[in-house]
C-alpha cells in the first residue's frame, strides 16, 4: 500500500515541476478562443467596438459618456426581439408564411410570395429576423420543387424586400427605432416621410419577380405542423405590447419588466436567443458617435457635408459603413431627420456591406451553394445597384418638385 502511495505522491511532483497548470492554461486557452470566434462571428459588433475605443483616445471617457446611450430605443429593441424568439420558437412565422406559399401552384407566384412575406415580416419583425425565418422556407420551396435555378434571384429579391419593407414603420428596422426615438418624429409623419420610396420599392420589387421568374408550375408537399395554441396566443399579446411600447402607448419600462418575466416562465430560450451581438454593437456605436460630435473637425466636416444634401450623404455612407452605424453617427450632426431617415433605408441596398441584412442572406446562400460566392455577389450587386440608383434619382428628383 505504502509503494503505491509514495508512487503517487511522485507523480504529484512530477507534475508540479512540469506545470500542473495545463489544466488552468487549457481553460484560459478555451475561453480565449471562445471569445476570438465570437468576434469573428460578429463582425460589424467587434467594429463597432474598435472604433469606439479608438474615439477614447480623442475623447477620454468621462461624465458626458452617459448621455450617450439611448435606453429607450435599446430597451424596444430587445423586447421586440426577445418577444419575436418565442414566436419563432413555436414556429408562428414559419408555418403561417408556408400556408400562404403552398396556395400558389407556379413558380413565380411562390417567388413573388416569399418576397412579399418577407416584405411584411420585416416590418413586424426587423429585417434580419424576417431573413432568418424566411430564407429557410424559400430554400425549402425551392430545392423540394426542382427550381433551384431561382435560389440566388429569390435570396436577392428577399434581401432587398427585407432592408426595404421596414422602412415604412418605425419598428421596421433598427436604424428607423433609433431615429424616431431620438428626433422624436410622430408616428403619422414618420410614416409620410417613407411613403414614397416605399410603394415604389413595391412597384420594383413587384416587377423584379415577374421578369425574372417564369411561371413554371410547381406543388409544394403538405406536412402536418401545428401551433400550440395558448403559446402563441400568449407571444402574440407580448408582441402587441412591444408594439404599443414603440409606438409610445406604454412607458418602455413596463415592457422591459413584464416581457423578459413572462418569458422566464414560458421560453427561458427565447431570452438566451436575443441578438445581443447586435445590441451591444448599437451601444458601441453610440459611444462613437457621441464622441465623434465633440471633435471639433469631425463636427465641421459632416455637418457642412450634411448640408450639400442630407440624403445623398447618408446613402453613400451606408455603402462604407452601413445603415445603423451611418444612421447613429449622422443624427449627430444634422436635424433634417426626413432626409436621413430615407437615406439610411434606400441605403441599405447596394453593396454587402451597406445592410448587416445583406451579410445574413450571403451566408445563407453560401451554406446551401458552397463555391457560388461569385455569381451570387455579381447578381447581388446587379440588383442593388440597380434599386440603389432607382431609388435615390427619384427621391432627389421628388425634393425638386
Amino acid at each position: 500500500m505504502t509503494g503505491h502511495h509514495h508512487g503517487g505522491a511522485g507523480f504529484s511532483a512530477g507534475a508540479l515541476k512540469h506545470g500542473w497548470h495545463l489544466p488552468h492554461l487549457n481553460f484560459h486557452w478555451d475561453v480565449l478562443e471562445r471569445l476570438l470566434s465570437f468576434f469573428k462571428g460578429n463582425a460589424v459588433m467587434t467594429i463597432a467596438l474598435c472604433a469606439a475605443l479608438a474615439t477614447t483616445a480623442a475623447v477620454p471617457v468621462d461624465s458626458q459618456y452617459a448621455g450617450y446611450f439611448d435606453l429607450k430605443t435599446l430597451s424596444c429593441l430587445f423586447c421586440v426581439l426577445a418577444v419575436v424568439c418565442a414566436l419563432k420558437n413555436v414556429r408562428f412565422f414559419y408555418i403561417l408564411a408556408e400556408q400562404v406559399v403552398r396556395c400558389f401552384k407556379n413558380a413565380r407566384m411562390s417567388v413573388l410570395a416569399l418576397v412579399y412575406i418577407t416584405f411584411i415580416g420585416s416590418m413586424l419583425i426587423a429585417n434580419d429576423m424576417a431573413l432568418l425565418t424566411f430564407l429557410p422556407l424559400g430554400y425549402f420551396v425551392l430545392s423540394t420543387t426542382g427550381k433551384e435555378k431561382y435560389m440566388a434571384v429569390t435570396f436577392i429579391l428577399q434581401n432587398i424586400a427585407a432592408n426595404l419593407g421596414g422602412m415604412l414603420t418605425p419598428f421596421g428596422n433598427p436604424q428607423n427605432l433609433y431615429l424616431y426615438t431620438k428626433f422624436n418624429i410622430p408616428a403619422g409623419e414618420f410614416m409620410s416621410i417613407m411613403l414614397a420610396p416605399f410603394l415604389l420599392s413595391v412597384a420594383l420589387i413587384t416587377a423584379c419577380c415577374i421578369v425574372f421568374v417564369r411561371p413554371d408550375p410547381l406543388q409544394v408537399e403538405k406536412r402536418a405542423v401545428s401551433l400550440p395554441v395558448a403559446r402563441t396566443a400568449l407571444y402574440l399579446a407580448l408582441f402587441a405590447l412591444s408594439i404599443a411600447i414603440v409606438f409610445r402607448g406604454i412607458p418602455y419600462w413596463i415592457g422591459l419588466v413584464v416581457i423578459p418575466l413572462v418569458l422566464f416562465f414560458a421560453d427561458r430560450s427565447a431570452l438566451k436567443m436575443v441578438d445581443y451581438p447586435l445590441l451591444l454593437t448599437f451601444v458601441f456605436f453610440f459611444i462613437f458617435a457621441g464622441n465623434m460630435a465633440r471633435i471639433d473637425a469631425v463636427r465641421f466636416v459632416l455637418s457642412s457635408l450634411l448640408d450639400k444634401s442630407t440624403l445623398l450623404f447618408s446613402v453613400i455612407s451606408c455603402q462604407f459603413i452601413s445603415n445603423v452605424p451611418s444612421a447613429i453617427l449622422l443624427s449627430q450632426f444634422t436635424g433634417n431627420y426626413a432626409d436621413l431617415l430615407v437615406g439610411v433605408n434606400i441605403g441599405g441596398t447596394g453593396t454587402l456591406l451597406a445592410s448587416l441584412a445583406s451579410l445574413i442572406t450571403f451566408s445563407q446562400y453560401t451554406r446551401h451553394n458552397p463555391g457560388r460566392a461569385g455569381y451570387y455577389i455579381k447578381l447581388f450587386s446587379l440588383f442593388n445597384f440597380a434599386f440603389l440608383f432607382i431609388l435615390t434619382g427619384f427621391m432627389l428628383l421628388l425634393k425638386l418638385f
